[in-house]
């Protein structure tokens, strides 16, 4: 961190650069961006950000982003009820939406990862089970990244999922191993959401 610059810019770096995907010439160039800035704008940033702190929460079913007790899909009654598509992360359900899945979708938030600590009561899996058994859909599509941690989630899952007389499918190959959902493009989304097979 430069000496040179005054201390609240060098605190605002320090934070910006805890963003993810932003290192120090990033926290830089957006840092003096909202310095150019008429402080009507930044102060527009600010409440936004405030705003979100405020009203956004967890959906109570599926645990996406919503400002209510339901997120828009869970409230929305033109989903198909029958299919149920397990995420990690809540940013999973844009990329599956430009499919055109008409579904519902339940997030995990995280998966399986004992080197980081992470293991199943750390996820949303007993919520899952939960809800398998009191809205009985017909399938529940895995819809994880094709990592070892989700690969290892997945296995867990169907494990879980089995016993309890429904299809259990997981997306097509076609993303990459080792590659995450947020990196796959629409089309190789939809060509592996068609192609899933029952594990």
């Amino acid at each position: 961190m430069r000496a040179d610059l005054p201390p609240s810019l060098r605190d605002l770096l320090r934070e910006l650069e805890r963003l993810p995907g932003i290192g120090p010439k990033s926290a830089m160039r957006i840092a003096l961006f909202l310095l150019h800035q008429p402080r009507e704008a930044t102060e527009r940033l600010l409440r936004a950000l405030l705003a979100v702190l405020d009203n956004v929460r967890l959906c109570r079913r599926c645990f996406n982003y919503a400002e209510g007790e339901l997120c828009a899909i869970c409230q929305d009654d033109t989903r198909d009820p029958t299919l149920l598509c397990v995420v990690e992360d809540p940013m999973d359900i844009p990329l599956l939406e430009a499919t055109q899945f008409r579904g519902r979708y339940h997030v995990l938030h995280g998966v399986i990862a004992p080197t980081e600590g992470v293991g199943p009561d750390d996820l949303r899996i007993a919520e899952l089970l939960e809800r398998v058994k009191t809205e009985s859909p017909t399938e529940v599509i895995l819809a994880l990244s094709p990592t070892t941690e989700g690969e290892a989630t997945t296995v867990y899952l169907a494990r879980l999922l089995r016993p309890l007389g429904i299809k259990v499918t997981q997306l097509a190959m076609g993303l990459p191993i080792g590659g995450a959902l947020d990196y796959a493009d629409p089309l190789t989304l939809f060509r592996a959401l068609e192609g899933r097979r029952e594990i």
